[in-house]
């Protein structure tokens, strides 16, 4: 039997990119977890795409074993969670599998949003928090003293209390272990066999393998057990710990992090936020998509390959959804539902870099509650918008953003692009914090460039969905050579409709070909036609062999070329290709 007095789960919680993989890179040095010669950088983010964009993206649970000076032996189990907000709802369970948090902040940057929003979220899961500064060998003195007034003050405790480390040196990293172990209590273990699921991953032999802490009693191999959400039964095809990597074990008992290997095929059955077992934990909940967008091979005979891609995807991470979908102009492809733009953008590359496929992308979207004669209805693509809609509402959110005073006009200078709503700052000597209303379908477009823009990068927000209020709502289609474009199709504010429609239309106009028929482009919304522009025909010279002679026979062939290309005019169809589409679609 372990005794749970000799273990501790904890997570490392803090704004993106404030060292928290580096910090648990320190972490399995000092443990001996990971031994020198086969350390690298970032150990626990597994994926080429996080070491790329030096953020974690997959959750990465380790247990460690510690010999602490003053003697005794110890289990830390670790869990390195992702910063941003769109995998919130991840985050949530990784803090409902432990005991205590260290919240690591960056001494050059201070307190950031999701500083904040972590804060708030390991509060409300009841966790001992552990500040620590880190970076204190690139931050100056001043850096440093006024990030650590500021983290106590937010975990109202002395400066004392908070920790001076850098993940990049070592420096203080061995006190914040002792501090684990010292301040984050033993876990209590339930008397029924459960245990929480707090990621998944795809195994081709083993099928979805959970990601778990056990609260009470013990798995084995061969094992029978059952989710407590949908009651699917399965046989355990394996058990173990992270020592990082997956490390098979006679029995996973609590309170211990470790694994399940379940053999079950479909991400249906195995979901974040589920029990494992005999009864069933709280909170577990579906995590609901916010951004839905349709995507499509750049080639058609690429189509089955990304079938098998998406579904290999879908595999990996339990919160992506897709169905089928067919535009006229891009063919066959998929409509999925994403948490947030990041999760999408992270969707693309990884076709990208592990499949070898290029896609083209609709305008993302969100979900509308549309109000029509026979009733109400959620609509989360614009093809479906329909004209005879009575009252439209769009999701909401709630903003927080923090930005240094010298940047506080150019933020709320947003005002001029973004609807945002409701707007109340509180100004502070160090940091100035705003809170807004604002549409989910504005803040998934550009915000998040646009406020890095005015603030040269130092202002950073966090959001939560609020519910749905009233929008005065507008269908916007592009028509080319009369025929409708799907793809290019938007749900837009009344008031912006026409600027919308006339900056597409120009940008078309820019992008298309010329072809030997005129092509008129149309941006057409409620019935009437709101911007046009005009590709003129290709002109060729079919008179130019003449020399001299009877001006009949040029008119004869003028009027010939005229009449081929009102023929062209009435059959020809535009065909917009991918690198068009891929153009006008960007910001």
């Amino acid at each position: 039997m372990i005794d749970p007095n000799r273990v501790r789960n904890f997570v490392i919680i803090a704004h993106i990119d404030h060292g928290k993989s580096t910090l648990a890179d320190r972490f399995l040095e000092i443990t001996r977890t990971v031994l020198p010669q086969k350390m690298k950088a970032q150990y626990l983010d597994r994926m080429d795409l996080e070491r790329e964009r030096g953020i974690t993206i997959k959750m990465a649970p380790v247990k460690m074993t510690y010999f602490p000076p003053r003697g005794g032996e110890y289990i830390l189990n670790l869990i390195d969670t992702p910063g941003h907000q769109d995998f919130a709802y991840e985050v949530s369970r990784a803090l409902a599998a432990v005991e205590g948090a260290i919240l690591l902040v960056d001494a050059t940057q201070g307190i950031q949003a999701q500083t904040l929003a972590n804060f708030l979220k390991a509060k409300e899961a009841d966790l001992v928090l552990i500040g620590a500064v880190n970076k204190i060998d690139a931050a100056s003195e001043e850096e440093v003293k006024k990030t650590i007034d500021e983290l106590a003050e937010l975990l109202d405790i002395d400066r004392a209390g908070v920790y001076k480390v850098s993940g990049k040196t070592g420096e203080g990293v061995s006190l914040l272990l002792e501090a684990v172990i010292q301040k984050i209590p033993p876990p209590k273990i339930e008397t029924e066999e459960a245990a929480l699921i707090f990621d998944s991953l795809y195994d081709e032999h083993k099928g979805i393998i959970a990601f778990v802490r056990v609260f009470g009693g013990k798995f084995e191999k061969g094992q029978s057990a059952k989710t407590m959400s949908n009651g699917r039964e399965f046989k355990l095809k394996d058990v173990g710990i992270f020592s990082p990597e997956f490390n098979p074990a006679p029995k996973l008992e609590a309170p211990l992090i470790g694994y399940l290997a379940t053999g079950l095929k479909n991400p249906e059955w195995i979901r974040v936020g589920d029990t494992i077992g005999r009864v069933s934990l709280p909170g577990f909940r579906l995590p609901q998509p916010v951004v839905f967008v349709s995507v499509y091979p750049e080639n058609q005979d690429d189509y089955d390959n990304l079938k098998a891609a998406v579904a290999k995807l879908r595999l990996a991470d339990s919160a992506l959804s897709f169905g089928p979908d067919l535009n006229e102009a891009l063919g066959r492809g998929f409509r999925g539902g994403f948490l947030g733009k990041l999760h999408f953008e992270i969707f693309i590359e990884r076709l990208k870099k592990e499949f070898g496929l290029e896609v083209v992308s609709t305008f993302p979207s969100v979900a509308y509650k549309i109000k029509l004669k026979e009733g109400e209805k959620i609509i989360d693509s614009a093809s479906d918008f329909p004209d005879d809609t009575l009252s439209v509402l769009e999701p909401m959110v709630a903003l927080t953003i923090l930005t240094p005073q010298a940047y506080l006009g150019g933020v709320l200078g947003l005002k001029n692009k973004f609807r945002l709503d409701n707007i109340q700052t509180d100004v502070a000597a160090s940091v100035t914090t705003i809170k807004a209303d604002l549409p989910l379908g504005d803040l998934i477009l550009d915000f998040d460039d646009e406020l890095k823009s005015v603030s040269q990068g130092y202002a950073s927000f966090t959001y939560e969905l609020t519910g749905y209020a009233p929008m005065e709502a507008r269908k916007l289609e592009i028509l080319v050579a009369g025929d409708l474009v799907p793809g290019l199709t938007r749900i837009v504010p009344k008031e912006e409709a026409e600027s919308i429609g006339r900056k597409t239309a120009k940008r078309l106009k820019d992008l298309l070909p010329a072809k030997q028929f005129v092509q008129a482009i149309q941006a057409v919304s409620n019935g009437q036609i709101i911007a046009r522009e005009t590709i003129p025909a290709l002109r060729k010279d079919v008179t130019g062999y003449l020399y001299g002679g009877d001006r009949s026979r040029k008119m004869k062939l003028w009027q010939k070329q005229k009449a081929g290309k009102k023929r062209l005019k009435a059959s020809g169809r535009v065909t917009i290709s991918a690198s068009v589409f891929k153009e006008i679609l960007k910001k």
